[in-house]
């Protein structure tokens, strides 16, 4: 019903699809492939999410309050995507309340998302980190070049190594 506000997107791997200080003016779905969110710390690049096939992903923040996003997006594989404006965006949010639905679902879910993340990184070792990533988002492990992984848990590919080499 929704589907002529979509625009299909093939896309290369490695493309950035929002520059970290950018203000978001499209939010995306996910038909295949994978896309992460990073940022700069000091010169070192630091990934904080992994997106895949089914997810909607955009700087949410930025998308809505129209500021700058706090945070890049990257594709990591070929993907294709479909994105929507954000007067697109809102119109179907206005006139849909299953799309709204849906989109409050993945609010939520992202908002889990993050505390979980942060209590981990509070709590738990490198070791931990991996084995839950391990047991809980084994597709990762399977999709994500290592050291997007290490990125993502806080430590260096050589540690990433080790604890691997430990299993």
């Amino acid at each position: 019903m929704y589907k002529h506000f979509f625009t299909r997107q093939d896309v290369p791997p490695k493309t950035l699809l929002l520059r970290e200080g950018d203000i978001s003016k499209t939010a995306y779905y996910i038909e295949k492939g994978c896309v992460r969110s990073w940022f700069n710390n000091d010169g070192k690049d630091i990934t904080f999410q992994f997106f895949f096939e089914g997810q909607g992903v955009s700087s949410v923040e930025s998308f809505i309050n129209n500021q700058p996003s706090l945070y890049g997006l990257e594709t990591i594989e070929p993907c294709i995507l479909q994105g929507i404006s954000k007067s697109d965006f809102y119109h179907i949010l206005d006139h849909s309340a299953g799309f709204k639905k849906e989109f409050d679902r993945q609010i939520f879910n992202r908002l889990f998302f993050y505390q979980q993340l942060f209590l981990s990184r509070i709590k738990d070792s490198p070791q931990k980190r991996y084995e839950v990533l391990l047991k809980e988002h084994p597709e990762i492990l399977k999709r994500i070049p290592q050291h997007y992984i290490a990125s993502y848990l806080g430590i260096t590919p050589v540690s990433l190594s080790r604890i691997r080499n430990r299993r």
